[in-house]
Order: structure tokens, then C-alpha cells, then sequence
């Protein structure tokens, strides 16, 4: 994943900046919603169900990062942890927020930016590591991430002719006012191709490592077990509206690709206050997802 990742980075990244969101983001939110909301019980819990559901709501209609950040704090202090520890998780978050806020418009690229590298932390506390092995694709993911930084990657790109193909209205310049505004272009360009990258990789854990994690069987389940997987988690009203939604924007591409790519993100901007929620309650809780679809102590879950 993360050598595909890389090289697709370096290739075509305006181009996967633009399909992979169309491609890939609806079923990810589904992914977000089931993993850490359904397969957690937090939707079980009232008083974080009702806090957290409205918070969501806010972010999908538009509201302000910030506002969605102080209201993920409120959700930490409802999670069943002492209040010493609920009140510094609360206080961290609530600091994260007023820093991005101190940066302007800046704080809105940097949590985009830091948003990719959500699922790599959850992934990481999803499951007890009992061995060394995980910690070959997390040294290439930073030996990746260095290189995207280094100027020897914009010159790799141009060499390989990623640099040269883009959609006209989502080219280097479109990328570089969305994702590093006013930032010199040298450096612009290569925290460009670094969000293409991560991306990536936020899309694949999403939709393989953690699917893979949760799973309570050594094999792959066939496309029929994972889809019935999903209706069991989702309902048949959830799953008709993941694959209406998924169907739809796949449509709108076709219509109005660039189009399609900005709907998405409107829609889907609140699920990176869902994922900040999600990894303050399983730190507070000490918990993870169990296989049969219930939050579960790490000691438990763990035997």
C-alpha cells in the first residue's frame, strides 16, 4: 500500500487527487461510520450518540473547524474514564483547537493535512501488536513521508511526467490554493503531492487494514459475507443509502468530475471530527472494537 501509494503520488497525483475521493469516499465514510460508530455501541450510549450526532450534523451543514473541535472535546468528557484524565484529553483538544484557529486559514490546511493520518493511529490501537512485523510498513510510510518533503521528489515527479497531467480546472495551481496556500511553491508542491499520498494511504486503511483488523477469521470473507456483513451492521435502510450515495456520486463524475470531487468533500467534511472523536474514546476507555461488534475492555479483548 504504501509503495503503490508512493508511486501513484509521484505518477499521476492530480489525478488521484481528484478520482480518489470520487472513487473511494463514500465507501471510506461508510467505513468510518460503521467501525466507530455501529461496531463501538456508541451509538448505544444517549448522551453520546445525542452530543456527538448533533456535532456531526453541524460539521456536514458547514460549521466552523474550530466549533467542531471544542464540541468533540465536550463528547471526551462524557466517556467513561476518571474526570483527571477526561478533563486533560478535553483540555488537548480544546489547545489543538485554538492553535489551528491561531493559524487562519492555515489551520484549515493543517488539519486536512493531519486528518489523513487519523486511521494510522486508530489502526495502530485497534489490536494488541504482538509482534515487530507492523513496524516494516510504518518505517516506509516515514521513509515515504520524508522523501515527498525532500526536494528530490518534485524533481522525480517532473522526471516521470506526474507534474505534467491534470485535469485543466484541477492542476498544480488549483492543488496548491487548496492545500498550501500562499505557501512558497517549491515547499507548496511537495506538501501537494505529500496530501496525495497520504490520502492514499487514508483510503486504504480504511477500506482493507482496519475491515482486515476487525474481522474474527484468519481468510478474507467473500464479496457475499461482506456484503451481508455490512447489512447486519447498517440495516437494509443503511446499506440502500451507502449504495444510492456511492452510485450517485459515481454518476455526478461522469456529468461534472470536478464537480463531483467538491460535492464529496462538502458532504463528507464531518467525518475527520468523527475520527478525533472516535480516538479520544478508545484512549479514555482503554478499549477497542471486538469482532462481534461491541466495544470491548483491552483486557478482554485482548485474551
Amino acid at each position: 500500500m504504501v509503495t503503490t501509494a508512493l508511486i501513484g503520488s509521484l505518477v499521476a497525483p492530480f489525478w488521484l487527487l481528484l478520482l480518489g475521493p470520487v472513487v473511494w469516499g463514500v465507501p471510506h465514510v461508510v467505513a468510518d461510520i460503521r467501525y466507530l460508530v455501529v461496531r463501538s455501541g456508541y451509538h448505544q450510549r444517549p448522551r453520546v450518540a445525542l452530543l456527538g450526532g448533533l456535532t456531526l450534523l453541524w460539521m456536514a451543514l458547514g460549521g466552523p473547524l474550530v466549533e467542531g473541535l471544542l464540541c468533540t472535546a465536550a463528547v471526551a468528557l462524557l466517556a467513561r474514564a476518571g474526570l483527571i484524565r477526561r478533563l486533560v484529553v478535553a483540555a488537548v483538544i480544546v489547545l489543538f483547537a485554538f492553535f489551528l484557529d491561531g493559524l487562519g486559514r492555515y489551520g484549515n490546511i493543517a488539519f486536512a493535512h493531519l486528518h489523513n493520518f487519523t486511521p494510522l493511529l486508530l489502526w495502530w490501537i485497534w489490536r494488541r501488536r504482538v509482534g515487530k512485523l507492523h513496524m516494516i510498513p510504518l518505517v516506509l510510510l516515514v521513509a515515504a513521508t520524508c522523501f515527498l518533503l525532500s526536494p528530490v521528489a518534485l524533481d522525480v515527479a517532473q522526471a516521470l511526467g506526474g507534474l505534467g497531467r491534470f485535469s485543466t480546472e484541477m492542476g498544480p495551481k488549483a492543488q496548491l490554493w487548496r492545500l498550501a496556500a500562499d505557501i512558497d511553491p517549491a515547499w507548496g508542491m511537495r506538501l501537494v503531492l505529500l496530501f496525495c499520498f497520504s490520502q492514499s494511504i487514508h483510503y486504504g486503511l480504511w477500506l482493507h487494514l482496519l475491515p482486515d483488523e476487525d474481522r474474527d477469521r484468519a481468510t478474507p470473507l467473500t464479496f457475499r459475507a461482506t456484503v451481508e456483513g455490512l447489512r447486519v451492521d447498517l440495516g437494509d435502510v443503511g446499506l440502500v443509502v451507502a449504495a444510492l450515495l456511492s452510485i450517485g456520486v459515481a454518476v455526478w463524475a461522469l456529468i461534472d468530475l470536478v464537480g463531483a470531487n467538491a460535492g464529496y468533500f462538502r458532504m463528507a467534511q464531518f467525518h475527520a471530527h468523527l475520527e478525533v472523536m472516535a480516538i479520544a474514546l478508545f484512549v479514555l476507555e482503554n478499549c477497542v472494537v471486538s469482532p462481534s461488534g461491541k466495544g470491548a475492555h483491552r483486557q478482554e479483548s485482548r485474551a
